[in-house]
């Protein structure tokens, strides 16, 4: 049962790192459309969709104690 809440939590730290960089992807479109030209280049999609494969493993490891926590009963 631990080591199913332990996946459950790493699930819960990786889906909110991906929800955060989602937003931080739609908040530019908040500015006017002139600036959007140069924040939507593709480098930065490209290290935006970068980001969405390893900034889950920091956010892990800083919360690690917390995913690997035992539960109270």
């Amino acid at each position: 049962m631990g080591c199913f809440i332990a996946f459950a939590r790493m699930v819960i730290v990786v889906s909110g790192t991906w929800l955060a960089l989602i937003a931080l992807l739609f908040l530019p479109a908040l500015l006017p459309a002139r600036w959007q030209y140069y924040i939507y280049s593709p480098a930065s999609v490209g290290l935006w969709m970068l980001s969405m494969l390893v900034a889950p493993i920091p956010a892990c490891l800083v919360l690690r104690k917390w995913i690997s926590a035992p539960t109270e009963s």
